[in-house]
């Protein structure tokens, strides 16, 4: 099933492109787009409240916590949806907190406290021919797909009080 939420098909065809990828790829892909548009995004992402940084802050500080081998199964899992405790947790965020989620995943790949991209690591051409599409849309379309393609990852939380 593939999710968006905006109407444009534009973004939904780079959002299914992009999901059609195996999850590595995904992730590579994520890493170089935030490279590119990364310093364009400010903590203060557009809707984002204090409230929203501040959980996605404390999902991104249990990530930090783990082995790096753990924060690379993490992501994977998120885009695969697997239930687990983290999943649950990120699905259970806004989309806005999500994206905010990704984006501190990114600035802690940049400082070496998460896991990153092998410094080596060369996307694939199909990979290459989609990064370039989505360098060629306006900020605010890359923003969106950005957030259509992250909102759907994770899993629902679990009814009762368990997360």
């Amino acid at each position: 099933m593939t999710y968006t939420q905006t109407g444009d098909p534009t973004i939904r065809q780079h959002v299914e492109a992009w999901q059609k990828l195996d999850v590595d790829e995904q992730l590579g892909l994520f890493w170089f787009i935030y490279k590119e548009i990364g310093k364009s995004i400010t903590p203060a992402a557009p809707g984002a409240s204090t409230a929203s940084s501040d959980i996605a802050e404390g999902l991104f500080n249990q990530v930090k916590e783990l082995s790096q081998e753990q924060q690379l199964q993490i992501q994977r899992d998120l885009i695969n949806k697997v239930d687990s405790q983290i999943s649950r947790q990120y699905g259970s965020l806004g989309d806005t907190t999500k994206v905010l989620f990704w984006y501190l995943l990114a600035q802690g790949m940049n400082n070496g406290s998460i896991i990153s991209v092998p410094g080596d690591y060369q996307l694939s051409s199909g990979s290459q021919a989609l990064f370039s599409r989505i360098q060629a849309l306006p900020f605010e379309q890359q923003i969106t797909l950005f957030r259509d393609y992250a909102a759907p990852m994770g899993t629902e939380p679990k009814a009762g009080a368990e997360i």
